[in-house]
């Protein structure tokens, strides 16, 4: 069992129109309605996957209540999310048919009250004691104090659990402290996060922080691996036009479900960046278009090597 983390879920709503045009009024060709946050498309890939994934976080309010049906509809996840009396969040993708780009617009999340979020952390230990990885995903909703993830990986790793951390500024700044097994920012995460624009030099960076391996995702050009083992480059064949939204949360459930199948650093990245790649060509947001990703998976290209401690005999 993998566990993922969304303390900010969200209701993912995905309008595609013929042409976006600001100030215009827009005829919607076709919409859909998805539960989401980051570590919910990650629960999403990972069952898509074969694995079983139980889903923790917060969802409160009307939303919430929408987000949870539609979530016992997909196989493979367990709902383990914690009641809260706000309204869990939404979030809006405008697809524009012509261009292939996305308009993204995310509302706030709701308000955790102390109360909820020490019943989280009580969960969120138990649950511990029954899973193999755990993520980490996405924004700290308002009330959630802005080291909470550093927390949370303490938490992780003291049951002996692999942690992966995917989050952003202040909440990346401090989690990082934590010691997360993997940290896995894109490239402007990680400038921010170091000051370094260089990849390989921020990820390097990174470590040093605190990190134990680093996974940056690089857009088109694919991913970026730095640890104690060896560090690599994964690249699909060519650049894809499409749609992006939950592509790296692709990467994390790639990442994670080549982790417990215990399979090397570049398998690793191979499935990632397959995913990733399937998933930008996906027409509907946070998921991926299989049939692409078992194609992907001979055509993506890993160069690199292993650290000398890793080839020496």
């Amino acid at each position: 069992m993998i566990l993922t983390v969304t303390l900010n879920t969200a209701l993912d709503i995905t309008y595609r129109v013929p042409s976006l045009r600001p100030y215009a009024s827009h005829r919607v060709s076709a919409v859909t309605e998805r539960p989401g946050g980051k570590g919910v498309n990650v629960a999403r890939v990972l069952a898509a996957l074969g694995h079983e994934v139980t889903v923790t976080g917060f969802a409160g309010g009307t939303t919430g209540r929408i987000l949870r049906d539609r979530l016992t509809e997909v196989p493979g996840v367990v709902d383990a999310l914690v009641p809260v009396s706000g309204t869990t969040r939404r979030t809006v993708a405008v697809v524009d048919e012509r261009s292939g780009g996305t308009t993204q617009l995310n509302e706030p999340g709701p308000t955790v009250a102390h109360a909820e979020w020490s019943a989280f952390q009580e969960l969120y230990g138990d649950l511990l004691a029954s899973v193999s990885a755990v993520a980490l995903c996405g924004s700290l909703p308002p009330g959630v104090p802005v080291g909470a993830y550093a927390g949370l990986v303490r938490t992780a790793r003291a049951a002996g659990v692999p942690v992966l951390l995917d989050t952003s500024g202040a909440a990346l700044r401090r989690g990082v402290a934590g010691r997360p097994d993997i940290l896995k920012p894109n490239a402007e995460e990680l400038a921010e996060l170091t000051g370094f624009h260089e990849p390989l030099r921020a990820a390097q960076d990174a470590r040093r922080r605190g990190a134990g391996t680093v996974v940056a995702s690089l857009g088109p050009e694919g991913l970026l691996a730095v640890s104690p083992e060896g560090r690599w480059r994964a690249a699909p064949p060519s650049r894809l036009r499409g749609n992006p939204t939950g592509a790296g949360d692709a990467v994390v459930a790639g990442l994670l479900s080549a982790l417990v199948e215990h399979r090397p650093w570049p398998d690793r990245l191979t499935r990632a960046a397959a995913l990733s790649a399937a998933t930008v060509l996906s027409p509907t947001a946070g998921d991926f278009d299989r049939p692409a990703y078992e194609r992907l998976l001979s055509g993506i290209t890993v160069t690199g090597e292993a650290s000398a401690a890793q080839v020496s005999p």
